[in-house]
């Protein structure tokens, strides 16, 4: 396998439209590293360069050490999963799984060999004969990606492979990836837009948002120390719950005031926070470390009013409100809420993310 690197990349399309800005990545060898942001972000832009299917308009790409930016897509010797399969309806699945191998005229019995290995590691030997049309969604991914193995290429790029997917397949599929990725011990770059996919499946992250990136780091690392609102916000489901509160210190105490209610901070965040006494933040709090008490608490108490209830077997996502903001919050499924009931929150001040209020970035 290879390392992929890329250096101040850029895309400029025609107009001056800038998709990806200065995009600096490291994919490490056997490293499994997602891509991962809104629509538009630039994420699919950026894969189809490291696959030589996008000019380059600024920077430097290099695979395992060579400089690949005017290399054809033919030489780099990387292999793409796209969105749609892209299988030829008219040969078999053996043909499609070949065809690669063909066209560089490789021996019979190695395609034949190649091709019986791939297909007994995805599970699907006994579709080789098929057509395309006969087959499901999930067996047609499983041949594209089948398709990819036959080369057994440096690098496999994956662009957004399961989209097409029904919810349950997603899931076996993400697992099935994942699986393939310690069997092949490849480097893998990984498209989606699916931020649970990014967390289930990916050694590495990058966030991304309007052709910059926004944050690289493990799927933890992003979460429980995100560098920005938006990284806070998109990473996680449900979502962080940002609201604006005022800095306040009363009687030597940092004090966050949302209006409804307030919150005590303490240790090291009370010290950051110092700067902002009188000013405006934005407070971020994860849905599960909004604890439900069956009665108020004497400090750091929410009360809020249940707005929606959404039951999910293993926990209970409880949509409530205070009289100014909504919250999500992840509840045990032991207690039984009403809507319009009355329910109480202490969040965990340990867990409470503050954001400066005009550049987003954590404080």
């Amino acid at each position: 396998m290879a390392t992929v690197e890329l250096k101040n990349i850029t895309k400029i399309y025609d107009g001056g439209v800038k998709a990806v800005d200065d995009c600096n990545i490291t994919v490490n060898d056997k490293e499994f590293v997602v891509l991962v942001g809104p629509s538009g972000c630039g994420k699919t832009t950026t894969l189809r360069m490291v696959a030589g299917l996008e000019e380059i308009s600024g920077g430097e790409l290099y695979i395992d050490g060579n400089l690949m930016n005017d290399v054809p897509p033919k030489d780099r010797d990387i292999a793409m999963v796209f969105q749609n399969y892209a299988l030829y309806p008219h040969m078999t699945v053996f043909e499609n799984m070949s065809f690669g191998l063909r066209i560089r005229k490789y021996p019979k019995e190695e395609i034949k060999t190649r091709v019986h290995e791939a297909a007994q590691i995805l599970n699907i030997e006994e579709l080789l004969d098929r057509r395309p049309k006969a087959l499901s969604g999930g067996q047609r991914q499983r041949v594209a990606v089948g398709r990819a193995i036959v080369r057994k290429p440096k690098v496999f790029l994956f662009d957004e492979p399961l989209s097409n997917l029904d919810a349950k397949l997603r899931v076996q599929m993400r697992a099935e990836i994942s699986s393939l990725h310690t069997r092949l011990q490849a480097t893998m770059m990984y498209v989606t837009h699916d931020q649970v996919e990014a967390m289930t499946m990916g050694d590495k992250i990058v966030v991304l948002r309007d052709g910059l990136i926004q944050q690289i780091g493990s799927p933890l690392e992003l979460y429980n120390n995100p560098q920005n609102r938006f990284v806070a916000g998109f990473i996680g489901s449900p979502p962080m719950n940002i609201i604006t509160s005022a800095v306040k210190e009363e009687g030597g105490k940092i004090i966050a005031d949302e209006g409804d209610f307030q919150i005590t901070i303490t240790g090291s965040m009370a010290d950051r926070l110092k700067p902002y006494v009188g000013k405006n933040v934005l407070l971020g709090i994860r849905p599960e470390d909004l604890v439900f008490t069956e009665q108020p608490e004497k400090v750091n108490n929410i009360k809020t009013s249940i707005e929606v209830i959404e039951p999910l077997g293993a926990e209970i996502h409880l949509y409530v409100s205070t009289k100014s903001h909504q919250f999500i919050t992840r509840v045990p499924p032991r207690w039984e809420f009403t809507v319009g009931d009355e329910a109480n929150f202490k969040p965990d001040v340990n867990k409470i993310k503050f954001f400066d209020i005009e550049t987003e970035l954590c404080i």
